[in-house]
């Protein structure tokens, strides 16, 4: 494609030679000549100067710029769906491997892919286009929705609910016992996890993530929510929509997480806790139970930003307010001194 071309499909405006050929789309440190790439802030703009690639991506157009420059409202996204259509995913062939196990019950929507070794149990119930990778398994009475990839050793335990365009990745488990037990005649005695899953549309799940089913009633993760890699969920937990939870991020049993709050990486959430829509919570803090209002938190127990910055800047000084403190000790001890004397 050349760059008049890239622009018709990202909808954005040239700026310089528009039949400059394009043949690969790479980032600003790994482009290559004939790549498009994509200026994210304006503060990197110094290395456009030297970069080889043919052509780049820009918010807004740059008065000094050697290259082509393809301008649109948001570069990060058009580079997205460049880089999707120059580098498409392989698909596997439609139709049950007969390496396969699939109960004769199941139902299996029209174009899915259902590759070897994969086992679905009775009940189970498969939308249109998806892609089952090897090593899947679909409990009893499970359904899942249209255009859904599964990949390899998933396990979608019974009973669930997955909705359409979901993408779950390798190692993940969705429905799992929540970690549920009473202390009874001096021993942890189990209660039973009875409740399901319900993942709406257009969630990713990442691998060795794990969803535990509820004890009664349903755990839900909202529509359009992303969950990185190494994730726990708790029983009965209720996440919102367009939700971020990044790596590690553990999240005990009947939280509830508002629509667009974003968890940095192995943040906590204890039981019972609630947080505000649109809420953002750094790196490993500690969230309590209880309702949290919406804001920026940080630290363990988690406090507002602004807060932690204050309360780690005095963290800092205290060796030295401690030297200052024995200084003023030994002095009032000698004043007490001469005057006993």
């Amino acid at each position: 494609m050349n760059v008049r071309e890239i622009a018709e499909a990202v909808q954005g405006e040239v700026v310089g030679e528009g039949d400059v050929y394009i043949s690969g789309v790479a980032g600003l440190s790994d482009a290559a000549p004939g790549d498009i790439t994509f200026l994210a802030a304006a503060k990197h703009a110094k290395a456009l100067l030297s970069t080889p690639a043919a052509a780049v991506l820009v918010g807004s157009p740059l008065a000094v710029c050697a290259i082509p420059q393809i301008v649109v409202k948001n570069p990060q996204y058009a580079f997205a769906l460049l880089l999707e259509r120059f580098y498409p995913q392989g698909k596997p062939r439609a139709g049950v491997s007969v390496q396969a196990s699939v109960d004769e019950t199941a139902e299996i929507g029209a174009e899915t892919a259902i590759a070897p070794f994969v086992c679905i149990e009775a009940g189970v119930r498969i939308g249109s286009r998806c892609i089952l990778y090897p090593g899947v398994y679909i409990g009893t009475d499970t359904v899942i929705g249209d255009d859904c990839i599964l990949y390899p050793n998933v396990t979608v335990r019974e009973r669930l609910v997955i909705g359409s365009r979901v993408i779950i990745h390798a190692g993940a488990v969705i429905g799992a016992d929540g970690f549920g037990y009473v202390y009874a005649d001096g021993q942890h005695r189990k209660i039973p996890q009875v409740g399901t899953v319900v993942i709406e549309d257009d969630v990713e799940i990442g691998a060795n993530t794990a969803i535990d089913r509820a004890t009664t009633g349903k755990t839900v993760v909202g529509a359009g929510t992303k969950i990185d890699n190494l994730v726990q969920i708790g029983h009965n937990c209720s996440i919102g929509r367009q939700v971020i939870l990044v790596s590690q991020v553990g999240i005990a049993g009947s939280s509830n997480i508002g629509d667009g709050a974003m968890l940095g990486g192995q943040a906590g959430v204890a039981d019972h806790a609630t947080i505000a829509p649109g809420t953002m919570i750094g790196a490993q803090a500690g969230i309590m139970p209880g309702f949290m209002e919406k804001g920026v938190y940080i630290g363990s127990p988690a406090m507002p930003h602004r807060d932690w910055l204050r309360s780690s800047a005095l963290f800092a000084q205290l060796p030295e307010l401690k030297k200052r403190i024995q200084e003023l000790e030994s002095r009032l001890a000698e004043m007490t001194k001469k005057e006993e004397a």
